[in-house]
């Protein structure tokens, strides 16, 4: 395990922050310190603060009390700006690169290298080229972003820190879109940042991957910090407890259900290269999952159910009866569900309010005439904030300012509404925290004591061996194997018919 050398004035330290918004305290008085060379942690259920906190660092916000000093200097953060001057580079789950630019164009945004008034592009070819050999990658520096893979955005991201010297590096969800390999090629670059004595700061749900690479965890809890830990004194179950403020007994809550027979039916789907002649069932009270590496054709699979996509060929059952689904529309009127994979493109309007959210795929029945029933509407609605413990402080608040886990509820709430037979829950629990993701596992037992047939794609295998009772293992849009004894599956298990 790395080693930190503890130094008597901290590369950051923040005391005390306090910041409110209209109706909420968002940030109750929060300590941070981070050493050079260290990886910390920092963890807590959506809503908790974490972003906030990263936005005062980064100057986005500015904070109602506190200090902040770097290197033992105290300094004020009056915009982005300031904060980059310190050394400070935040890489957002959301990157903030510009997509027509090129990948060099991005890296020197505003820093640009000039020579008698005009932009130097062979100093920063070079430059730009020398950061990514210390990345240790390859990258064409003529690529317009909007060309590059996450990962490779990600990169950029890195490069555009390194370009102006940061020496504290926020990464907020890092790998939420990053295949297994590439994650661990991020931990190595993040082992060599962290050798050249720049400190990180690590956002992220997956807790497997806390104990991969940190070396001291912060967790905070309604806005304050609730414990500070070195890695090795921390349990993957007293990591969640810190987070949630309780016991879970299970952090996967899978309950015996009684299994019927199929529900829904697919036989032959293709289209294109990316699904290749699927073909499965899913029973009653059944929980499936669609599993593999991403780009392995899962996402694609259920969009052609959901009619998202045209399928080439291939036929849907439901209880039976053949569907002639060629539009999401058709779905949805025959009680199929789908959440889909990104909640902020696909399954939420994000400048609507959340209860117009609600209403959308339900206004057969919430319209009249032309006209919304809102009374009806709003009473629909707040049952589901009940159930769901939806933390929203009215219905009219839109949707982009709930959190992630919060935005998930509300997605879910418009589909529990139709009382659909089929619900597909494609990565159901990405950048949530421990505790919405239990409870979304709850859910996903109760819906399927009500006999109804569930689809979950999940990159997560842990997950996986932990909710579902059948597995179908997917490789390059085919299924290259089936795990019906999920209690004795392993992790290996799965990944060997996923590279099959």
């Amino acid at each position: 395990m790395h080693r930190v050398t503890v130094s008597p004035t901290p590369l950051l330290e923040m005391r005390g922050i306090v910041k409110s918004f209209p109706g909420v305290r968002a940030l109750r008085g929060v300590d941070l310190t981070l050493q050079p060379g260290e990886v910390l942690a920092l963890l807590g259920e959506n809503g908790a603060g974490k972003s906030t906190l990263m936005k005062v660092l980064g100057g986005a916000h500015r904070a109602d009390s506190g200090s902040i000093a770097i290197a033992g200097q105290e300094t004020y953060f009056h915009s982005p700006h300031d904060s980059r001057r310190a050394g400070i580079a935040v890489i957002y789950q959301e990157f903030n690169l510009v997509p027509g630019l090129t990948a060099c164009e991005n890296i020197f945004l505003g820093q640009e290298r000039t020579r008698a008034g005009f932009i130097d592009r062979k100093q920063e070819r070079q430059r730009g080229a020398e950061l990514f050999r210390r990345l240790g990658v390859q990258m064409d520096l003529d690529a317009p972003c909007r060309r590059l893979t996450t990962a490779q955005q990600q990169l950029v991201e890195i490069a555009k820190a390194l370009a102006f010297e940061a020496r504290i590096i926020v990464m907020d969800e890092p790998s939420a879109a990053l295949t297994s390999h590439e994650v661990e090629r991020l931990f190595d670059i993040i082992r060599d940042l962290r050798r050249h004595g720049i400190g990180i700061i690590y956002i992220s749900h997956r807790l497997d991957e806390i104990f991969s690479i940190a070396d001291r965890v912060t967790v905070l809890r309604d806005g304050a910090n609730v414990g500070e830990r070195p890695i090795g004194q921390l349990t993957r179950q007293q990591m969640i407890e810190l987070m949630v403020g309780r016991e879970l007994k299970d952090e996967f809550p899978k309950r015996a259900v009684a299994i019927g027979t199929p529900r829904l039916k697919v036989s032959g789907l293709q289209r294109g290269r990316a699904v290749r002649n699927v073909s499965f069932d899913v029973r009653g009270g059944e929980i499936l999952a669609l599993t593999g590496l991403i780009g392995a054709g899962r996402t694609e699979v259920v969009r052609l159910i959901f009619g998202a996509d045209q399928r080439d060929a291939g036929d849907i059952q439901l209880d039976g009866r053949t569907l002639a689904v060629r539009t999401p529309r058709d779905a949805i009127t025959a009680g199929i569900g789908l959440l889909t994979e990104d909640r902020k493109l696909q399954g939420l309007i994000l400048g609507h309010s959340v209860r117009e959210n609600f209403g959308l795929p339900n206004l057969d029945w919430l319209a009249a005439d032309g006209f919304v029933k809102l009374r009806r509407e709003r009473e629909e609605f707040g049952r589901f904030v009940d159930k769901l413990r939806i933390k929203v402080p009215h219905q009219e608040q839109h949707a982009r300012n709930l959190s992630g886990g919060n935005q998930q509820k509300v997605v879910l709430a418009k589909w529990l509404a139709r009382d659909c037979e089929v619900l597909i829950f494609d990565e159901p629990t990405r950048g949530i925290d421990v505790g919405a993701k239990y409870e979304i596992y709850l859910l996903m037992n109760e819906l399927a004591a009500q006999g109804k047939a569930i689809v979950m794609i999940s990159s997560e295998m842990p997950e996986v061996l932990g909710m579902a009772d059948r597995i179908l293992v997917m490789h390059d849009g085919r299924i290259t194997g089936e795990i019906t004894d999920v209690a004795h599956a392993t992790q290996e298990q799965m990944m060997q018919l996923a590279v099959a």
